[in-house]
């Protein structure tokens, strides 16, 4: 495999034209890039640090946990990066041969980290549990959700029966279509599954038993959740609604408490702000909703964040910024001041949409904070981002 310097620079300011092939790693040359100033607003800046090129398949999702990035693609495969490797710009072609750590089936649609536990979603209607050990070249399978034991106890009962085609019936523990989403309970004992089969399960992670299954949760297909400390739980879909539900008391059940219906299209992806009381919603009407509790905790539009041209695909909070991905391949990131919001950069460089956001390693220095994104894009390329925010 060879490895091939790229010096083309990937700011807001030009877009990429380098050319690539299969299976190779190559680097950008970092360059600054700032955006000018609102009067209240000092000057952002960021550099593209690394750019993994390989476009045997594209990411579908990942997450960054410690010290380690996990992603999964669309071709079944989770692979184990080390992020000091990729930020520091050294070229290591033993960390991109070798780094497969566990193949599925299907697309790896979503990713979870749970201390020595790995929880990945699939576009075979299956959740996967993997043993982490970053000693071993793969990662050992624990479990796949809905276990047989829960399988099998369900059948023996016709009351856990559903139908899911005329002429078909499964127990009720079972996605029948892609598990497009994942989530952890803030006490880190529940997992919470979306599928394209407009259904939310409840899974407890002692033993991995399905608690709960809502069935037509949505009118279509659930693309995304988000999860607040205080145990709410927000689904995005693409019958353009976002719906809310809350734990009925004294039990690990979630009824229905409020339904969002500003989108124009499809929802394809929620965020929630740091402290949990803003969430942000992204669709395919090319917009970015921010939703607040009024009076009674429902939640009402408290501001709309306008610019990408196409889809939005993907959304992340990181510290007191809203960063998003969207189909018109640029990420832009904004602020808020005032309750009033405003994009702060545009970073361009990706040749396909931006599929997958996340951020890792904030540190704070005298004058700057800085943030590391990785973004993922239907290109094939992961970027390596460093953002820096001047301390006000």
């Amino acid at each position: 495999m060879g490895i091939m310097p790229h010096h083309q620079t990937c700011h807001s300011n030009s877009e990429s034209q380098s050319q690539y092939s299969n299976n190779h790693f190559q680097l950008d040359s970092p360059t600054l890039s700032s955006q000018p100033s609102f009067p209240f607003i000092s000057n952002i800046q960021y550099e593209c640090l690394n750019t993994l090129k390989f476009h045997s398949s594209y990411i579908c999702s990942l997450v960054v946990s410690g010290k380690y990035m996990y992603t999964g693609s669309s071709s079944n495969q989770i692979r184990l990066w080390n992020c000091d490797s990729l930020e520091s710009q050294f070229n290591n072609e033993i960390l991109f041969d070798n780094n497969v750590v566990a193949e599925g089936k299907g697309a790896v649609k979503a990713i979870v980290v749970l201390s020595d536990k790995l929880f990945t979603a699939h576009q075979d209607h299956k959740i996967r549990v993997w043993k982490i050990n970053h000693d071993e070249d793969k990662f050992t399978r624990l479990a796949t959700l809905p276990t047989l034991k829960d399988r099998a106890i369900k059948l023996l009962q016709p009351k856990n029966h559903v139908r899911i085609r005329r002429h078909k019936k499964c127990t009720w523990v079972n996605h029948v279509d892609t598990v497009s989403a994942l989530a952890l309970s803030h006490d880190k004992t529940l997992l919470f599954s979306v599928s394209w089969d407009r259904s939310i399960k409840i899974w407890r992670m002692n033993d991995f038993k399905c608690l709960q299954s809502v069935a037509n949760a949505h009118d279509d297909a659930i693309n995304s959740l988000a999860l607040s400390d205080e145990g709410c739980l927000y689904t995005g879909s693409a019958d353009k609604k976002i719906k809310v539900w809350k734990k009925v008391e004294g039990e690990n059940k979630y009824s229905l408490f409020n339904v969002l219906e500003n989108h124009n299209s499809g929802v394809n992806a929620l965020a929630l702000s740091v402290d949990g009381s803003v969430l942000f919603s992204g669709g395919c009407d090319q917009t970015i909703l921010a939703w607040e509790k009024a009076d009674g905790g429902k939640m009402v539009i408290s501001g709309e964040l306008e610019g990408h041209t196409k889809s939005i695909l993907c959304l992340i909070v990181v510290s007191d910024l809203v960063l998003s991905g969207s189909a018109d391949k640029s990420i832009r990131i904004w602020t808020s001041v005032e309750k009033k919001y405003f994009c702060l950069a545009v970073l361009e460089g990706h040749n396909g949409p931006v599929k997958c956001l996340t951020g890792a390693n904030e540190c704070c220095e005298s004058s700057n904070k800085s943030q590391v994104v990785y973004s993922t894009s239907l290109d094939g390329d992961i970027k390596v981002w460093q953002i820096y925010v001047p301390v006000m």
